[in-house]
């Protein structure tokens, strides 16, 4: 540690603390709490039940996690692969070139999101690429808008890869295509999954270009969670909101492993 005393480490941990769980762990507590409860008459919600956990597991709130699930992993994967090709295509181009291409990625994160669904809704409102009222849409906007943490992900980490793996094995006859699938992206694989598992809960918890994009029979779950608590239904959204956290924490701790496996390789 950059501390070296006790009592300052001490101190060091207390303020964590004191920062800590008020900003990030109480309000989540709070969250856990409400969607076991049912009133709220003092500081905390009060009346625990399962009542809300019951109608998710028979409600349309499966299907919608379902829904979530899906369109975060076909947007990550899409995401992973549209920016791993482009940071090993920048690292050949020139600093003005890839100052450029970086601009480009990144536009989607300068903007509201809300405006990245909007131009969608534009572009792809008619023939010959209708897109509007399709699942499809909705995964393209979630693509658009975390392709730019894959790309820099992937960028990073291949300026610490050391070359002289890639020159040893060009310098032994290895072809460029055996070079790039048999050693440089297995020397990526920590940083790809650490990617992946970043476009993911990005993905999972994306609402405001979903709002504008999704079809009916595509709902995913961060949407009925603004709707629930929209009319009202505070613990039920509560329960929602649990819900869809707890599926994105199982899905980070799966691709944590594979990480840490990819990383002692």
């Amino acid at each position: 540690m950059l501390v070296h005393s006790r009592p300052a480490r001490r101190a060091l941990h207390v303020l964590f603390l004191v920062l800590f769980l008020p900003v990030f762990a109480l309000p989540l507590l709070v969250i856990v709490a409400a969607s076991f409860a049912s009133s709220w008459s003092g500081t905390l919600p009060s009346g625990a039940t399962l009542k809300h956990y019951q109608d998710i597991a028979h409600g349309e709130a499966l299907h919608a996690l379902l829904t979530s699930v899906l369109t975060a992993l076909a947007a990550s994967l899409a995401a992973l692969t549209a920016g791993t090709w482009a940071a090993l295509a920048a690292e050949k181009l020139g600093r003005r070139t890839r100052r450029l291409l970086d601009a480009l990625f990144l536009l989607p994160v300068a903007v509201p999101s809300v405006v990245v669904g909007l131009s969608l809704l534009v572009a792809f409102s008619r023939p010959p690429f209708l897109l509007n009222g399709t699942p499809q849409i909705v995964i393209l906007a979630h693509t658009v808008l975390v392709t730019a943490f894959a790309y820099q992900s992937v960028t990073a980490a291949l300026t610490r890869l050391d070359p002289a793996y890639e020159q040893s094995a060009a310098g032994l006859g290895a072809r460029p295509a055996y070079v790039l699938w048999r050693v440089k992206l297995p020397l990526l694989l920590p940083s790809l999954t650490a990617a992946v598992g970043l476009c993911f809960a990005l993905s999972m918890g994306e609402l405001s270009a979903t709002m504008m994009l999704y079809p009916p029979d595509w709902l995913p779950l961060p949407v009925q969670v603004f709707a629930a608590t929209d009319r009202g239904a505070l613990f039920a959204g509560a329960a929602l909101a649990v819900t869809l956290m707890a599926a994105t924490l199982l899905v980070l701790l799966g691709v944590s492993r594979i990480r840490t496996k990819a990383s002692y390789r």
